[in-house]
């Protein structure tokens, strides 16, 4: 827990309003969906209520106004959900943690000179993460570059073919040619 505007296990005597940060776990305790073991910042006693409780902006965090019962001191707690790590499986074995920033990268060399802007490129990105995360904990490097390129086909077909020449590892032009044939057969026909 981290008290906002002060340093560790300090509270400031003028403040009688303060705010707490971090993950809160469990359920219960000092009211209708309180945590039971939250102490106050001012004299570290266990019992405190709820005044106010509320979800932030999107939705991600509840915010909860707590008074405690001993000294009447006033503070915030937030209670998110703790993300589970997703992890790509390498080539070689190696275990790293997703990085969504080499996703976008990686999309913004291939889209380069193309009529891709950067908030494409994001939406891009955190839609491939989003579905990497449904697929569970760890994925596969191949997973994630498939799905980048379903997600770029749509996008700029000229982006696929550039991103597709790195990751499918294109050693002439066969390769290049054999792609295209690819992309004209699963083009939807104009009448």
């Amino acid at each position: 827990m981290v008290r906002d505007g002060s340093g560790p296990g300090t509270v400031e005597p003028r403040a009688r309003d303060r705010s707490v940060s971090g993950s809160v776990p469990g359920g219960g305790g000092g009211g209708p969906g309180s945590v039971p073991v939250v102490r106050c910042p001012a004299c570290a006693h266990l019992d405190d209520k709820v005044v106010d409780s509320r979800t932030n902006d999107d939705g991600t965090a509840i915010r909860r106004r707590r008074e405690c019962l001993a000294c009447g001191f006033r503070f915030t707690t937030f209670e998110r959900c703790e993300e589970v790590p997703l992890l790509v499986v390498k080539r070689s074995g190696d275990r790293v943690p997703f990085d969504r920033t080499k996703v976008e990268a990686g999309v913004l060399a291939a889209a380069k000179g193309r009529p891709v802007d950067d908030d494409q490129v994001a939406a891009l990105a955190a839609s491939v993460e989003d579905e990497l995360r449904l697929a569970g904990g760890e994925v596969t490097s191949e997973q994630v570059g498939r799905a980048v390129l379903e997600r770029l086909v749509g996008l700029d077909q000229v982006a696929y073919l550039r991103f597709a020449s790195v990751y499918k590892d294109f050693d002439d032009l066969a390769d290049f040619q054999r792609e295209v044939r690819l992309l004209k057969a699963t083009e939807p026909k104009s009448h």
